[in-house]
């Protein structure tokens, strides 16, 4: 059983959606026992296990991809006669349980790969979120931790990168410095789609931020909604307890989001 939940959890922490299917009752004439399990993902089909190949088993992958679908119960079970509903010459049945994990991923997009980037990014690793982090300095870059839930990237054009962020991204922004971030936040206040804006910063900078904006013809309002500073009001000015509060505050806003 052990590498079933190996690839569950491989599959998981890499956000990758998959049906997992379990042979609950096996009746008669049929290809394998009661409790064997079969992982399924909608770009390779099986990747671990069977629950009894052939007919039974396509039939049995074309649900669990069907059911990978927005908007389709997570849940099914089954009861199959392998004659009838399977055209299979054997004359058993069996019943099947069937359970998507179909991800939604929290994403979290880092502009800068700093002392403090680092130090949240780390932080972010370790919640359920999918983490991207942007920066012109490919020695900072490669500062960055390996993970399956983190896709780094070197780009000489930080403010481009803002229209490639899926819908619904939380954006945070702590590049080199105020002339650095000014043109990434103007990108991304002329969406409407991300639910969290934020640089880091003191009080001043966000007012020097302000005058950025408006000069670049954003709407006061928009920039109303601008997270700077960022993170909750606790810890000291180490990275990691900076790291922290962001991270605690981007916890508070995704709820909100989901909670609508």
């Amino acid at each position: 059983m052990e590498p079933y939940f190996d690839k569950l959890q491989e599959l998981a922490g890499a956000g990758v959606p998959f049906v997992s299917v379990t042979l609950i009752e096996a009746i008669g004439s049929t290809p394998q026992d009661a409790g064997s399990k079969m992982i399924v993902t909608a770009a390779d089909g099986v990747v671990f296990g069977t629950v009894g190949g052939g007919r039974l088993e396509a039939r049995a992958v074309e649900q669990a991809i069907a059911m990978l679908a927005p908007g389709v119960a997570r849940t099914l079970f089954v009861n199959w006669n392998l004659q009838n509903d399977i055209k299979m010459t054997c004359g058993g049945a069996v019943k099947l349980y069937f359970e998507a994990y179909a991800f939604e991923p929290w994403q979290v997009a880092v502009f800068g790969a700093g002392h403090i980037a680092q130090a949240v990014v780390r932080t972010l690793l370790n919640l359920d979120c999918r983490v991207t982090c942007f920066d012109t300095r490919a020695e900072w870059v490669a500062r960055l931790p390996e993970s399956p839930k983190l896709t780094k990237r070197v780009t000489d054009d930080l403010p481009s990168r803002l229209d490639h962020v899926p819908a619904g991204t939380f954006v945070l922004m702590m590049t080199m410095g105020h002339s650095s971030d000014l043109p990434i936040l103007v990108r991304a206040l002329r969406r409407t789609d991300l639910p969290y804006v934020g640089v880091i910063g003191s009080a001043a900078k966000r007012a020097a931020l302000r005058r950025g904006v408006l000069e670049a013809g954003i709407a006061a309002e928009a920039f109303d909604s601008v997270v700077c500073p960022m993170g909750l009001d606790l810890g000291t000015n180490h990275p990691y307890e900076i790291a922290i509060s962001i991270a605690a505050q981007l916890i508070q806003r995704r709820d909100a989001v989901r909670k609508g």
